[in-house]
């Protein structure tokens, strides 16, 4: 039997707010000499945001708000760019206050002055922002110009000043004290359900059949929401019920029967699984990166699933390195010292049918290692992955845990940044797992590899802590084991000052 679509698409009603605002937008009108329809769309949307800017009252500023929104979504998108410069190079502090502020402040350095000095430095760009934000749907119109602007930054750094505003703003507008966790399932309105396979970013989700396995009574997802957006998720994540620490992507996606059977075993599933294994965390809004929701997201979704599943003992991750690759391709185009030990150098000449390779330096290693990554689909070779299993498991250890930064190789010194996420919500570097994903990305971005990080509710927060202070990534001996090239202790390679294990 086939899974179909939920059949309402019905969103609920906007909230009282919502309906307030509206309301008190409506009625500002005539309150204000909105300017002339037949301007230009660009010029009308420069003259709206100085007249809100310039506005006092809060029924004349809504009004001005919603019509400002209204005018920028009629704009052609290279004119909102053109707008958003418009907001990046005007609006800044008054320079003559602020050069007082500052001399203040150095005469007579106290909270007053330096309250006074916190002022003037604000651009007066920050509260045209939050005034924009009156508008209904005003904070949503803000995050998708930041995602146009970010799309642009590249090309234009003169929109810092604005991404950097607007950065500051939302910090303080989708902290966690604000956010909302909500379980997703089979009975969530659709349309919140197309928003997850939209959303998807780290395994996508083949149509309705693929998300109903994983709505699954042994699967769980959950999303996160902000008041201001009641409809948009924020973050999706995606859990697995099972026994153990799950190593492979593929058994979890892996379609499953759809009928009662099938259903019943799940259930049971659920029932006897002692560990919950986050395998997806999607972040839906491109104009909110980089903005922390708080670190303790995880921690939130595992003490739900612990109020309801008494037997669950672990919480770990399956998740994906997406900076390995070019990690290790940093390293292999400016290696420091050789690579291989000599059998494993064996090891890969008797795979590939020839004699070791002659040249052992770490050049001829880097070399070595280039020629068959790159050119040849050595993970479908039996023997030629099990020869090159030791040494790429080495250098992801050598990257996950920081080792390659703290022995001052330049090349490695950009952290994954999936293991710099878990490792700040206080997760513990469990497990480096084999081939864990052979999809044609997963090899893309890591090689296969995918790694277990392994959450312990009662030492997160020191983790976390840890991690933020001075960069102690909190591993399991095993990792600390992968990193020593064969015959070598790993005692005896264990790199101080960045690193703790813990057995």
């Amino acid at each position: 039997m086939s899974a179909t679509s939920p059949l309402s698409h019905d969103r609920p009603n906007r909230s009282w707010l919502e309906r307030l605002w509206s309301s008190i937008a409506e009625h500002g009108r005539v309150f204000v000499n909105l300017p002339n329809d037949d301007l230009p769309s660009r010029e009308r949307a420069e003259l709206l945001a100085d007249a809100l800017l310039g506005g006092r009252g809060e029924a004349s500023g809504a009004a001005l708000a919603a019509a400002l929104l209204g005018t920028l979504r009629g704009l052609a998108p290279h004119e909102r760019i053109t707008f958003c410069e418009f907001l990046a190079t005007g609006f800044e502090p008054d320079a003559d206050r602020l050069q007082d502020a500052a001399r203040a402040y150095l005469a007579s350095p106290d909270a007053a002055t330096a309250a006074a000095l916190a002022t003037a430095a604000e651009p007066p760009r920050q509260e045209l922002l939050r005034r924009m934000n009156m508008a209904p749907g005003g904070t949503g119109a803000l995050i998708d110009m930041r995602r146009e602007v970010l799309a642009e930054l590249p090309k234009r750094p003169s929109l810092a000043p604005l991404d950097s505003d607007l950065r500051h703003l939302f910090a303080s507008w989708f902290n966690r004290g604000f956010l909302e966790l909500r379980r997703i399932d089979w009975r969530t309105p659709a349309f919140i359900l197309e928003k997850l396979i939209a959303y998807e970013a780290v395994h996508e989700i083949q149509g309705w059949d693929d998300l109903r396995r994983r709505l699954a009574p042994d699967r769980r997802c959950f999303a996160f929401f902000h008041p201001a957006l009641p409809d948009e998720p924020l973050i999706f994540v995606e859990v697995a019920l099972v026994k153990g620490l799950a190593e492979a992507i593929g058994p979890l996606l892996a379609p499953a029967a759809d009928d009662d059977a099938a259903e019943h075993a799940q259930q049971d599933a659920a029932a006897r699984a002692n560990t919950a294994i986050f395998y997806s965390i999607s972040n839906c809004q491109e104009g909110l990166r980089g903005i922390s929701f708080g670190n303790f997201l995880i921690k939130q979704v595992v003490a739900e699933l612990q109020s309801e599943l008494a037997n669950l003992r672990k919480f770990s991750t399956l998740s994906p390195v997406p900076g390995l690759r070019r990690a290790i391709r940093a390293v292999l185009d400016s290696p420091s010292a050789p690579l291989l030990a000599a059998e494993e150098r064996e090891a890969i000449g008797r795979a590939l049918g020839t004699a070791p390779a002659a040249d052992t330096s770490a050049e001829g290693d880097a070399n070595l290692l280039k020629s068959i990554l790159e050119d040849r689909p050595w993970w479908t070779e039996a023997p030629l992955a099990a020869a090159l299993r030791g040494p790429l498991l080495r250098l992801a250890a050598l990257y996950l845990t920081g080792a390659w930064r703290a022995n001052g190789v330049p090349a490695a010194a950009r952290p994954d940044p999936v293991a710099r996420f878990h490792l700040g919500n206080g997760a513990r570097l469990e497990r480096i797992n084999w081939l864990g994903n052979t999809s044609p990305r997963g090899i893309a971005e890591s090689f296969g590899v995918m790694v277990n990080y392994l959450y312990d509710p009662d030492a997160i927060e020191a983790r976390h802590e840890a991690y933020l202070r001075d960069g102690t990534v909190a591993r399991a001996a095993a990792v600390d084991q992968l990193m020593a090239p064969p015959g070598q202790s790993w005692l005896a390679r264990r790199t101080r000052g960045l690193i703790t294990t813990e057995s």
